[in-house]
């Protein structure tokens, strides 16, 4: 209870960089013979770097100290529920040492964890928890990025090792970690093939998901690394076209593998909130009353049809072939569940997706909002029609979804790219610092 004792008295303040710098990547080999799929440029100097200062990041005092009170007294919460009544795995969109902070997560019945470039980012810049290790790491020889991905594998096993026994117990249907290849290598098919073989490889743990984004350059890598039974969560999925082909890309790899699949795990992180922040901003163009009265609905009712689409593609004969030999549905995650506009419900991206077999990943916020007042209740499929008619009547109003997924997908990459360069000009700056003291 100590670490739900210090979490709630603290406040993140960090430091980020100023502008980015557009970077190409090369893959280079470690002197262990890996491939990394990273190199740092260097033309990244600590003497071009401006700093601003980033806001304090506070928990919700309110929702904390209810949870305080209901993990006082062990009771179960509504993310147990969410588990034990209708079977969506609750997972947290968060990582940042002391790992053990986590405790408190699990207890509250949160079954794993998702990470990402942004996460790392305020979570190395804003604390001084990874300083000894990165100073150890430089006097080592190592250079930034070789370090920057010591820090984040570090982090990684000792979460895997944290949630090992909900794996264990969930005989494999929870307790993941996930780790994202750069975001770099969002556009390379064979080195990200390379570095998430890697990543598994070094992370060595049964119950991490190594994270690729479902760029068109990517399906490949997700069938290939499928196919080498590395367990995979794909992320950055913002359509249903796209997704169709992430599902057939893991259906792919699944048959090239031989024999017995039942290690072998997968979700496909379909993202939410961010739909509706840039359909939201079309329909307010459009300003007519039928485009305003869609507001807020749109992420919703497309991924109430990814939901449909999920159940069509995990069912008849091709699907049953593989769960024979013990396959394991790519569960639909939803990601991205965090409210963007004020004015809308807090939970609007968790209490309406709610079903069977599949998971949500939900930042602080998000998910102490539901343990404080959501419902869990099986929702995503209670109106499908209605889905279909929102569907398409964004569509109707000139809002062309396959051009939308593409505009989020590009916006996604770009700021996960953002976030790893402004973190590895930091850590320059650092390792510049360190070596003219040494």
């Amino acid at each position: 209870m100590a670490a739900l004792k210090m979490y709630c008295s603290s406040a993140i303040v960090g430091r980020t960089l100023g502008p980015s710098v557009e970077s190409r990547t090369n893959g280079s080999i470690l002197g262990s013979g890996e491939f990394v799929g990273l190199k740092m440029m260097p033309s990244l100097k600590a003497t071009s770097f401006s700093t601003r200062s980033m806001p304090v990041y506070a928990a919700p005092s309110t929702h904390l100290a209810k949870c305080w009170n209901t993990l006082s007294t062990e009771k179960k919460t509504l993310l147990h529920d969410m588990y034990d009544q209708q079977k969506q795995s609750p997972w947290y969109d968060n990582l940042r040492r002391p790992v053990t902070m986590l405790e408190p997560f699990i207890k509250m019945g949160v079954r794993g964890v998702t990470s990402n470039p942004t996460i790392f980012e305020k979570a190395i810049t804003g604390s001084a928890e990874y300083d000894d290790q990165f100073r150890h790491c430089i006097k080592e020889g190592k250079n930034v990025e070789e370090a920057y991905w010591e820090l984040v594998i570090k982090d990684i096993q000792d979460a895997c090792d944290l949630f090992l026994p909900l794996y264990e117990e969930s005989r494999g249907g929870d307790g993941y970690i996930s780790v994202e290849v750069s975001p770099l290598l969002a556009n390379e098919t064979q080195q990200t093939i390379d570095s998430a073989k890697y990543l598994h490889k070094r992370v060595n743990r049964p119950n991490v998901l190594i994270k690729i984004p479902a760029t068109l350059e990517c399906i490949e890598s997700i069938k290939q690394t499928i196919a080498s039974s590395i367990s995979v969560n794909v992320t950055l999925i913002f359509s249903l076209d796209r997704y169709e082909a992430v599902i057939d890309a893991y259906l792919d790899g699944l048959e090239a593998v031989q024999g017995d699949l039942s290690k072998i795990a997968s979700v496909a992180s379909f993202f939410v909130s961010r739909v509706d922040s840039l359909v939201d901003k079309k329909l307010n163009a459009i300003g007519t009353k039928e485009a305003l009265e869609l507001k807020g609905k749109a992420a919703n009712a497309q991924a109430a049809l990814a939901f449909k689409l999920y159940q069509e593609k995990f069912s008849g004969p091709r699907w049953e072939a593989l769960a024979k030999r013990g396959a394991q549905k790519q569960r639909v995650l939803w990601a991205s569940t965090g409210v963007k506009d004020p004015s809308y419900p807090d939970t609007l991206y968790i209490d309406p997706l709610i079903g069977p077999d599949t998971v949500t990943t939900m930042p602080e916020g998000a998910l102490l909002a539901f343990v404080d007042h959501g419902t869990a209740a099986r929702t995503i499929d209670a109106d499908l029609p209605g889905a279909k008619r929102i569907y398409d009547k964004v569509e109707e109003l000139g809002i062309k979804w396959q051009d939308t997924g593409k505009q989020l997908e590009n916006e996604g990459v770009a700021s996960f790219k953002k976030s790893f360069t402004d973190l590895v000009q930091n850590l320059t700056g650092k390792a510049d610092s360190l070596a003219k003291s040494m």
